[in-house]
Formats: structure tokens, C-alpha cells, sequence
């Protein structure tokens, strides 16, 4: 029996949704840096990198069975959440995505809240 096979399945969603969110932002935030705009995707930026980074700490914590795993996850679908909202405001096909992306993560992460 190997370590991965002990975490509850709702954990193991919640980490591979917050994986692809991950890498979903920090694809994006590269994107969106080399946009003629880049001035206008300030808070689209900052926001990106936010959710990167929260995305990366709720991963950890949940793989660690952390006993703050289910508080952490509340906030990360909240970051998510805006995340989506900067991002959606943005016409660019790499922004869309990733607010689609950022949305399935918040609801993974809502999920894992409980």
C-alpha cells in the first residue's frame, strides 16, 4: 500500500483541481505579461499570482493531512473565485481559460471545506 492510496478521494480532486489551477495561473500570469496591455492587467496580474501561491500552500497542506487543510481550502476558493472574476474581465483566450479553470478549483475547494 503506497502513501497516495490513504488520502480521502475528495482530497485527491481538491489537490489535482488546485494543480491544474496552479499551473493554469502562472501560464496565464506569463501570458498576460507579454500583452501590449500589461498595464490594464495589473490586478488580473497580482490576482494570479495570489491564487498560484494559494493553490501551491493548499496542495501542500492537504498532501501533509494538515489539520488546517479544510480552513485553507475555504480561503483558496475564495482567491479562486476573484481570480476568475479578474480574469473573466479580460477578452484573451488564456484568460478565459483560466478563469474557467480557477472556477472548477474554487468549487473543488468549497467541496473540501465542506
Amino acid at each position: 500500500m503506497g502513501v497516495l492510496s490513504t488520502s480521502p478521494t475528495n482530497m485527491d480532486a481538491c489537490i489535482e483541481a488546485c494543480q491544474k489551477c496552479l499551473r493554469a495561473c502562472e501560464e496565464c500570469m506569463t501570458a498576460c505579461l507579454q500583452e501590449p496591455d500589461v498595464q490594464a492587467r495589473i490586478n488580473c496580474i497580482q490576482t494570479l499570482h495570489d491564487c498560484a501561491d494559494i493553490c501551491a500552500q493548499a496542495t501542500e497542506y492537504m498532501a501533509r493531512n494538515s489539520s488546517f487543510s479544510v480552513t485553507l481550502c475555504g480561503v483558496c476558493a475564495q482567491v479562486c473565485e476573484q481570480c476568475a472574476v479578474e480574469c473573466e474581465k479580460m477578452q484573451d483566450d488564456h484568460c478565459q481559460e483560466c478563469a474557467q479553470i480557477c472556477r472548477e478549483c474554487a468549487q473543488a475547494c468549497r467541496q473540501m471545506a465542506g
